[in-house]
């Protein structure tokens, strides 16, 4: 089936559980249409060695609570600095997930950074000026079990912003801002 014929396809599904919502509106609330967008992610931070399970976007709406934890276990644990992240990024990763069929944990190695520490990193070198990062706008992360190669590409075919491809320090560097790739 080309993409085009499963895009139509989707279209049908979508339009039918719309239509049958509103024809039998007590149906609505249990339709499978609507778990399908439910979002939920497993995340672990290296350097704290905390984890989070959370549903944070519930198939309507984004749940506030649950962003907040997200955006605790990705801070800038060095000075212990909590900044709202990109809700983009997490989608991203979702997919990323959902199309490798990877169940696992996201395993976080940087999310936000706050300028001090930035700038303290770049004295080591390999860290952006302007980084992303420090806007909450960029993760660095793997996936258990799946070859950083694999991540790289599905997050390519995203085209969502920057993909850095690190196989020597096994990670992808994912963030929102323009569309562009590089191996570091």
């Amino acid at each position: 089936m080309s993409d085009i014929d499963y895009k139509r396809r989707q279209l049908l599904v979508a339009g039918g559980f719309t239509l049958g919502a509103s024809l039998l509106p007590g149906l609505a609330i249990a339709s499978p249409y609507k778990a399908k967008n439910e979002r939920s992610i497993s995340l672990c931070n290296i350097h704290t060695n905390e984890d989070l399970e959370t549903r944070y976007f519930d198939g309507e709406q984004y749940l506030k609570d649950e962003l907040r934890k997200i955006n605790y276990i990705c801070r800038d644990f060095r000075r212990n600095e909590v900044a709202k992240m990109d809700r983009r990024l997490f989608d991203a990763i979702t997919e990323i997930q959902s199309g490798l069929g990877h169940k696992g944990q996201v395993r976080i190695i940087s999310g936000y950074r706050s300028p001090q520490t930035n700038q303290a990193l770049q004295k080591t070198g390999g860290v952006a000026k302007k980084s992303y990062h420090m806007k909450g706008q960029a993760i660095d992360f793997h996936l258990e079990g799946v070859s950083l190669s694999r991540i790289r590409d599905a997050a390519l075919d995203l085209r969502l912003g920057g993909v850095g491809y690190y196989p020597r320090s096994g990670f992808i560097h994912l963030d929102t801002g323009p569309v562009r790739r590089w191996n570091g």
